[in-house]
């Protein structure tokens, strides 16, 4: 394994903040191999070389999980829930670690949902600056005729700001009803929803079918599975 600032190496031990890190380096309290260092720059290899921290070694870095979850309505997008209704976590027990949800679903949205235990990687692909792609099929009420489209696209302004999605697409359209995949670039509270409404359509059922390089495919409501570590190489690479 490569070397490591110090500072990542108490972190990922979860001893404590990288910053917070930083202070326990500086107050000379980490060695390395037996031998204290207070250079915030000093490079470890956390498998190779031994961490300490007020003499004792460093805990073993919990393995990390990385899951997709198709997550069916009725579930609340949490790992505990106060008023007692089914949360995702309980869809994912048989996995051998706590595993938390990457950003959220309402509770009557279903569809993709990734789930970790990388608490860094959370953070990134959820930072608006990176601009993660979540695609969604949503089936609204009235018809949507092909025309209308450009004025989907336009975007509107919502009562937290302007919305505009990167793609519309008609799927499927009838008089009573209109399927439509909208693609943003933002996880805003209920944005999918309150972006047709005000255009005239209101929501009967959302469905989430990628987050950014990570598709739902043919897993049902309530089925997970692991993703590839070319896939997880891939959300790192949409964050760097």
């Amino acid at each position: 394994m490569a070397k490591l600032r110090l500072n990542k190496i108490l972190a990922q031990a979860g001893l404590s903040s990288r910053r917070g890190a930083d202070r326990l380096i500086a107050d000379g309290r980490v060695a390395v191999n037996g031998a204290v260092t207070r250079e915030l720059a000093t490079l470890a290899d956390p498998e190779r070389d031994l961490v300490t921290v007020d003499g004792r070694p460093l805990p073993h870095a919990e393995a990390k999980h990385y899951l997709v979850l198709h997550k069916p309505a009725g579930y609340v997008t949490s790992v505990t829930d106060p008023r007692g209704r089914p949360v995702v976590s309980d869809l994912v027990r048989d996995v051998d670690a706590r595993l938390y949800p990457v950003g959220r679903l309402d509770w009557d949205v279903e569809g993709a949902l990734l789930m970790t235990n990388d608490g860094a990687l959370t953070h990134r692909l959820l930072h608006p600056r990176y601009g993660l792609p979540r695609v969604y099929e949503a089936d609204v009420e009235g018809r949507v005729a092909p025309g209308a489209l450009e004025r989907w696209r336009r975007g509107v302004v919502l009562d937290d700001g302007p919305a505009r999605p990167l793609e519309v697409e008609l799927l499927h359209g009838g008089r009573d009803g209109t399927l439509v995949r909208l693609t943003f670039a933002e996880g805003r509270k209920h944005e999918v929803k309150r972006y047709c409404e005000a255009l005239g359509h209101r929501v009967v059922r959302l469905r989430r079918v990628e987050f950014g390089p990570i598709e739902l495919g043919r897993l049902r409501p309530g089925q997970w599975r692991a993703l590839t570590p070319r896939e997880v190489a891939q959300l790192r690479r949409t964050v760097v």
